[in-house]
């Protein structure tokens, strides 16, 4: 097939230079081991509160109810409540200052006696809550998982203690009843909520787990993911200067062919040097890869398509090798950087993760973080990698715009 042809023509090019060789594995490797290093000293700054903050809004003053769930929140390990207004509360979560802010509603106390009347839903304590928080942050969903939990055992309470004043007939054992069964709550060990906690404190010690290397090696396979166009790119420049290019759309190579043809050899290059970093991060760093290979070849792969898009657009608006390195050496340090591989976004302020959430490089770093420090599974790879792919096809399309303005010069 004429574009399988035009593929291997390429990868011979790139490959016959071992100065490409070099380029493409050696350096991204020692970059690794180097940024690994500085990520552990950085890491390694004595005891730190790995607490979640809660900020906690109470609407009138505290009844049985609210304190009931006050203090089961402030006894878990993992949540720190801090008293504050609604205002204050909310300006805290616009400057990141707390990870979520829980309302309690004026009505609170009344709503929990009343639950299980006939005049009341069973779901109404629990809906008149508001937990405002970022719903895709780990911090976010942690805080309502535990408050599902920490609301579902008021309710258990309230419902065990109307159970056992109804069925002896003595309205005096509401209030004895129910504080037996709280107390049994707190004094279970293998409940849910402990199992959540240990979850979320891990999740708030280094930012990048237990390992540095889960950090620097996939931030160091986007950047050099990107770098390692320059080889690629030159070769398109090339068979411009040479009118190469022009020529093949002579032949019976149709246009889309040649910018596939060529596409499909920047993906090659780019996904094989990927490859041979998660092989090494697994193997010699002890990244954990190969804990959820599928997931990290879904976001790898998305994240070649990504690259190598970009990649065709530079190799046909470059004039020349000193363009096609300047251009990567932009799109590297302006991904690289904004993009959370050198550092995370969330230590860089509310700018630095407004862009993380646009730049595509932000969503591969969240893509791979997302396994390899949050432990999650393939359900978070998804979101990271259909939007690379939106951003392949974006990028493509540019391509092809500017592929077909071509002219002889």
């Amino acid at each position: 097939m004429k574009i399988i042809d035009l593929v291997f023509k390429d990868l011979t090019q790139v490959f016959r230079d071992k100065r490409s060789i070099l380029f493409l594995a050696a350096m991204p490797i020692v970059f690794t081991l180097f940024m690994g290093f500085v990520y552990g000293l950085s890491g390694d700054n004595g005891a730190q509160d790995t607490h979640l903050l809660l900020a906690w809004v109470e609407n009138g003053s505290a009844a049985d109810f609210s304190r009931m769930l006050f203090t089961s929140i402030e006894e878990s390990d993992s949540v720190k409540i801090l008293h504050m207004g609604q205002e204050q509360a909310l300006a805290s979560l616009d400057n990141q200052e707390v990870d979520g802010v829980l309302v309690i509603p004026l009505e609170f106390n009344e709503q929990a006696i009343n639950l299980f009347a006939d005049s009341q839903p069973a779901g109404t304590l629990q809906s008149q809550l508001r937990l405002i928080a970022d719903p895709e942050s780990i911090e976010g969903r942690s805080l309502y998982q535990l408050l599902c939990i920490r609301v579902f055992q008021l309710m258990s309470t309230v419902k065990i203690g109307q159970m056992s004043a109804g069925s002896m007939g003595d309205p005096g054992r509401l209030i004895p009843a129910r504080q037996l069964a709280w107390e049994m709550w707190g004094q279970d060990p293998s409940r849910e909520a402990v199992h959540l906690e240990k979850a979320m404190t891990q999740e708030h010690g280094n930012w990048f787990g237990d390992n540095p290397f889960n950090q620097a090696s996939p931030g160091i396979l986007v950047q050099f993911a990107i770098m390692g166009l320059v080889t690629s790119a030159q070769i398109l420049v090339q068979e411009r200067k040479s009118r190469t290019l022009l020529r093949q759309k002579t032949t019976a190579l149709k246009p889309w062919e040649i910018l596939v043809g060529h596409w499909l050899a920047m993906f090659v290059v780019v996904f094989l040097q990927t490859a041979l970093l998660i092989v090494f991060g697994q193997l010699v760093l002890n990244v954990s890869y190969l804990s959820d290979l599928p997931s990290v070849l879904m976001v790898a792969i998305s994240l070649g398509l990504w690259v190598s898009s970009m990649g065709l657009l530079i190799g046909l608006l470059a004039r020349g090798d000193d363009q096609v390195i300047l251009y990567s050496m932009i799109a590297m340090f302006v991904f690289s950087a904004l993009g959370g591989a050198w550092f995370p976004l969330e230590s860089a302020g509310s700018i630095a993760i407004t862009l993380g959430k646009i730049l595509p490089s932000a969503w591969a770093m969240r893509g791979f973080q997302n396994i390899l420090i949050h432990g999650l599974g393939i359900s978070s790879a998804w979101q990271p990698s259909a939007i690379l792919i939106v951003y392949t096809l974006g990028f493509f399309l540019l391509a092809v715009w500017r592929f077909s303005c071509e002219q002889e010069y």
